[in-house]
């Protein structure tokens, strides 16, 4: 089985604002799907770093579970609050990074960007309740390595086609209860995604009318899109 990492894909109950956010943030172009979503790319065009802005629905109801954390200009995150966002927590004596809201309310944390680094997205962080096994299972999927943090966190360096610095896989106590809000796509080589449910994974929908992909579930529960060679791709 070879997989790589493909996209992320958020919901948002006006993809519209917020795809206009994430490209405002991410420095990318805004692309009008039009269908009702968007998608955010890089300068360069579609590609793993692009985020999938899907309406839904529901609004969130809990934390987000998966989020991105960025680096940023300077150590106020006051352009980001202009572009529209939302100041959840300020630095303290816990934490040295500002966690703040998009339009919808999703999370993410920002970090003031280093001399030797960039501002832009650094890190894609995935709540777990064992993030060893999680971030172990995944790079049986897609490569890579994983080391552990000092605080218990897994992260998982090099997974294929993976186009940030780290996938952290960070410790929470609570467990999963709802959908998650941002999910990652993967391509895999193969026409079905029989290993992958051979390896853990739940199958929770398969290509029909609606949708040319599988979904699946990794074993904790994190929703993940399979895009396979042929009709589903």
């Amino acid at each position: 089985m070879r997989a790589r990492f493909k996209d992320l894909c958020l919901d948002a109950a006006d993809p519209q604002v917020s795809g206009t956010f994430w490209a405002r943030v991410l420095g990318g172009d805004l692309v009008d799907l039009g269908d009702g979503d968007t998608r955010v790319d890089d300068p360069g065009g579609p590609g793993p770093a692009s985020i999938w802005v899907n309406r839904v629905p529901e609004p969130r109801t809990v934390k987000t579970r998966v989020h991105l954390e960025l680096r940023m200009a300077g150590a106020d995150p006051a352009e980001l609050v202009a572009a529209g966002a939302r100041v959840v927590r300020a630095p303290d004596r816990e934490i040295e990074w500002w966690v703040l809201a998009d339009p919808d309310g999703n999370e993410f944390c920002v970090f003031a960007a280093g001399p030797d680094t960039s501002p832009g997205p650094m890190e894609l962080v995935v709540d777990a309740a064992q993030p060893e096994r999680l971030a172990r299972w995944w790079a049986g999927v897609l490569g890579g390595d994983v080391e552990i943090t000092g605080w218990d966190a897994a992260s998982l360096i090099g997974a294929a086609g993976f186009p940030f610095d780290e996938w952290i896989f960070n410790p929470v106590p609570e467990g999963k209860t709802v959908k998650n809000r941002m999910h990652w796509d993967v391509d895999l080589d193969e026409p079905e995604p029989s290993a992958l449910v051979r390896a853990g994974a739940t199958l929770l929908r398969e290509p029909d009318d609606a949708v040319r992909w599988w979904v699946l579930a990794d074993p904790e529960g994190n929703e993940f899109c399979v895009f396979t060679p042929g009709p589903t791709q």
